[in-house]
C-alpha cells in the first residue's frame, strides 16, 4: 500500500480536476501522462527497495511501547525532583505525594503506571510524537525541494537542460504537477521523499500516509482552482494561486517554496511581493493578449 496509494490518489485527484479544466496546454497530454509514468515507474521501484529494507512492521505491541513512555515519564521525575528546590517547591515533600499516587514495588525494580502517567505517555507515542515526525519530514522536503528549484532556476543550463520541461505548463494543471525531466522528478520528488522518511524515523504505515498526503497537496497545487470548499488551500500560504505565480513569466523568479509551506521564500525573500489586485490585473492582461493572439491565428 504504501506504494500504490499515493500513485492512485495522484491519478485519481488529478483527473477530477482535470474534469473541471478548458484545456489549453502548450503540451499535449499524452506527453504528461508518459512522462508521468516514467517518474511513477522510478518512484515505485526505488520505493519498494527502500520498503524491502525496513524491519517487519508488527502490530499488539503498542500497549508496550506506551508502557516505556510511562517509564521515561517516572524516570525523568525522579531526576527532576533534586530541582524543584530552585523553583520554589520541596522536592522531599513532592516525592511522598507521589509515592502515594504512583507507588513503587520492590523497592523500585518494578512499578505500577498510575493513570495520568498512561495518558500522558499516550498522548506522547501517539500524538506528539508522530506530529514531530511529520513535522520533521516535512521540514525537510520543503528544504530539498526548494534548494533544488532554486538552482534550476539560477543556473541557465541546469534551467534550459532540465527545468523547463516543467515550465511548458505556464497554466498549471493537476495530473501536470510531476511533469519533470525524468531526472529532476527523480532526485528532487522521488529521492527527497525517501530521505526524509528515512531521517524522521517513520515506519512503512507512517510512509504511506506522509507520501499520500504529500502527493494530494502537489497535485492541488497545480491544479490552477482555489476552490472555497478545499481545505488545502487554506492550510498554509503555499496553495495553487501561490504557484500558480510561480509558472507565469512574470513570477517564476519567486515562489520557490514547495509543498508545504513557504517558509524558505520568506526566509530568502523570494516571495511574490506584489499584492492581490495587482497581481490580478498581470493576469488579466495575459488573458486578454492570450484572446487577442488566439483571433489572429
Amino acid at each position: 500500500m504504501i506504494l500504490i496509494l499515493p500513485v492512485f490518489a495522484y491519478w485519481s485527484l488529478s483527473l477530477s480536476f482535470h474534469a473541471l479544466d478548458e484545456g489549453g496546454y502548450l503540451v499535449s497530454v499524452r506527453h504528461v501522462v508518459q512522462d508521468v509514468l516514467i517518474q511513477h515507474v522510478f518512484q515505485t521501484v526505488l520505493g519498494a527497495a527502500v520498503a524491502w529494507q525496513e524491519p517487519e512492521t508488527y502490530t499488539g505491541c503498542e500497549g508496550r511501547d506506551v508502557l516505556a513512555w510511562a517509564l521515561r515519564l517516572r524516570h525523568l521525575f525522579v531526576r527532576a525532583l533534586p530541582l524543584m528546590p530552585f523553583i520554589g517547591n520541596d522536592g522531599t515533600q513532592l516525592a511522598k505525594q507521589f509515592s502515594i499516587s504512583m507507588p513503587l514495588v520492590n523497592s523500585g525494580t518494578s512499578w505500577a503506571p498510575t493513570k495520568p502517567e498512561m495518558l500522558a505517555a499516550s498522548v506522547i507515542y501517539w500524538i506528539v510524537v508522530p506530529a514531530f515526525q511529520y513535522l520533521v519530514a516535512m521540514f525537510f522536503v520543503d528544504t530539498w525541494q526548494y534548494s533544488i528549484h532554486w538552482t534550476m532556476h539560477r543556473f541557465p543550463w541546469l534551467y534550459r537542460t532540465f527545468h523547463v520541461r516543467h515550465h511548458l505548463l505556464y497554466v498549471p494543471y493537476a495530473f501536470g504537477a510531476l511533469y519533470n525531466h525524468p531526472l529532476e522528478g527523480f532526485l528532487e520528488d522521488t529521492v527527497g521523499s525517501l530521505l526524509a522518511f528515512k531521517l524522521a524515523g517513520m515506519s512503512v504505515r507512517q510512509g504511506m500516509w506522509f507520501f499520500t498526503f504529500a502527493t494530494v497537496k502537489t497535485v492541488d497545487d497545480h491544479s490552477g482552482f482555489r476552490l472555497p470548499w478545499d481545505p488545502l488551500q487554506f492550510l498554509t500560504d503555499n496553495n495553487a494561486y501561490y504557484h500558480d505565480i510561480h509558472h507565469q513569466s512574470w513570477g517564476m523568479k519567486s515562489n520557490f517554496s514547495q509543498p508545504f509551506t513557504t517558509f524558505w521564500d520568506r526566509v530568502f525573500g523570494t516571495v511574490w511581493k506584489e499584492s492581490e489586485e495587482d497581481t490580478e490585473v498581470r493576469y488579466e492582461r495575459g488573458r486578454k493578449s492570450a484572446v487577442q493572439v488566439y483571433k489572429e491565428e
